[in-house]
């Protein structure tokens, strides 16, 4: 149920690490919490994050959460679609990406859980 190649944390993101470079975006347990996401806010390229700090934010007819980076980088991209097409995050939320980062230290993601630990987690 969730993809062997990505890392997940104890606060419903994945990343998708390719070298010095990762992709992060929210869990299908995530998305099926909130709900039908309705709005998503993300940061400027250019900011620098420190690992567990708050990115954005997701709204959902039920509530609004915060986003967190899973490791520390500086953020290259985000989604350009997502706030206007922000119900992807329920269509396919392992292949809707939000932010690319360029990881300050690869060795960050060792200290996230695997597919396995985090579908233990949210079992």
């Amino acid at each position: 149920m969730y993809p062997a190649d990505l890392k997940y944390t104890k606060d419903h993101e994945w990343i998708r690490i390719d070298g010095r470079e990762a992709v992060v975006g929210i869990t299908d347990f995530a998305q099926k919490q909130l709900g039908d996401v309705v709005f998503i806010e993300l940061p400027e390229v250019g900011r620098t994050l420190a690992a567990g700090e708050v990115f954005g934010t997701i709204e959902s007819v039920k509530a609004v959460s915060e986003l967190f980076s899973p490791v520390a980088g500086r953020v290259t991209a985000v989604n350009t679609d997502l706030p206007s097409k922000p119900e992807q995050v329920n269509s396919d939320p392992h292949g809707t990406w939000m932010i690319r980062l360029e990881l300050a230290n690869a060795a960050d993601a060792n200290a996230l859980l695997n597919s396995t630990q985090y579908g233990e987690l949210v079992k």
